[in-house]
């Protein structure tokens, strides 16, 4: 017996026949509703989670996976402005209301009150002055081996000076005169820039160091109270470039400036008082400064060299001798001090002649005897 084949169509027709009903499973429908259901909920929280963790997803990756962020540091480019004569402007409203400007007397206020100095200052005659060097022992042998310079302030330079047959004579006798004058002006910049460290170093200043700084902001011609100026200019000048400058500008003190003005180191006035040089090209307005006394000339040359614009590359390197060693290379310093004489290269070539072969730098380690026990208190 052959059985037929019966395709599903044809069970439901009979089965319809016979009354019975046929529908589609709900177990079916509701397992798909579920499913539905599932994946919903599923891509809900999903989205959820995502969008909460976003934020420190884009945090962490903008820390660690960003290319990093390139600061420059403004402070060695400030320090190079610094070298370059420019001053760093503070913005500050305290500062907004100081002058800008420079002023001559405030460069000069400490080096105009020798005007007020009698004016019968003694000048010692050459004789006299050199048996007072020799009753005091007062050699420069001996400050060559020893170091220590006797206090012995010389106002004036004796008129015989240029009549001393001997140059060595001469020469010693000139040094004799100016060393102490420097190594004085030197100690007081020394004495001045350890203050100002101490200052510096401390969280809060006093009125009265409030009132010094600015006094020495004036003093030094900075403006805006830029403190990284103010260290850079308020430094030594090596006595053997001093010694040496003030040898050639005066022709070992034989000079009419130095003798009748004081001037030690030939520098110029336009306004002040001074003396007109004899060989003065037609219709130039330039004065030799005159000075009441030879301190005064050596107080207004330091300034000088501190301040002018055109010796900012001699204080640069000063300031990087101090970072690097703390001693001053007067035969490197000199070859920054081109721009003080017309003759340029030459002028310091000369200047390193006079020092080299007149052995200047023995004393530049040299100590004022007073001074270098008021030094010891202090440090």
């Amino acid at each position: 017996m052959k059985h037929k084949k019966l395709s599903l169509l044809k069970i439901k027709r009979i089965l319809s026949q016979k009354g019975y009903k046929i529908q589609k499973s709900s177990v079916l429908l509701k397992q798909g509703k579920f499913k539905g259901l599932y994946y919903t909920s599923l891509t809900s929280i999903f989205l959820i989670i995502f969008f909460g963790i976003m934020p420190t997803i884009v945090n962490f990756s903008s820390k660690f996976l960003e290319a990093p962020q390139i600061i420059e540091n403004y402070s060695k480019k400030n320090f190079e402005r610094v070298f370059e004569g420019e001053e760093i402007q503070l913005k500050t409203k305290e500062n907004e209301s100081e002058d800008k400007e420079v002023k001559f007397t405030d460069l000069y206020i400490d080096i105009l009150e020798f005007d007020d100095l009698p004016d019968d200052v003694h000048r010692f005659s050459a004789i006299t002055l050199e048996q007072v060097f020799k009753d005091n022992k007062y050699k420069l042998k001996n400050i060559r081996d020893t170091k220590i310079v006797k206090p012995i302030k010389i106002d004036l330079l004796p008129k015989e000076i240029k009549f001393i047959e001997s140059t060595k004579k001469r020469k010693n006798l000139f040094i004799q005169i100016v060393l102490p004058l420097i190594l004085k002006e030197n100690e007081i910049i020394k004495l001045e820039r350890k203050k100002l460290f101490v200052i510096l170093n401390k969280n809060n200043n006093s009125e009265a160091e409030k009132k010094w700084l600015k006094k020495k902001f004036k003093q030094y011609g900075v403006v805006n109270r830029d403190l990284t100026t103010l260290k850079i200019r308020m430094d030594e000048i090596p006595v053997s470039i001093a010694v040496a400058q003030a040898a050639k500008e005066t022709g070992w003190g034989t000079s009419r400036f130095a003798v009748d003005g004081n001037a030690l180191f030939g520098q110029w006035t336009f306004s002040g008082e001074g003396i007109k040089p004899a060989k003065a090209d037609i219709g130039a307005k330039h004065k030799v400064m005159k000075f009441k006394v030879l301190q005064a000339s050596v107080r207004a040359y330091q300034r000088n060299l501190n301040t002018h614009s055109s010796y900012r590359e001699f204080r640069k390197i000063r300031a990087i001798q101090r970072d690097n060693k703390g001693n001053l290379n007067s035969l490197e310093l000199v070859n920054y001090l081109d721009k003080y004489a017309e003759t340029g290269k030459e002028y310091t070539r000369i200047l390193k002649l006079i020092i080299e072969q007149n052995k200047l730098t023995d004393f530049d380690d040299a100590k004022l005897l007073p001074s270098s026990q008021k030094l010891k208190k202090q440090i």
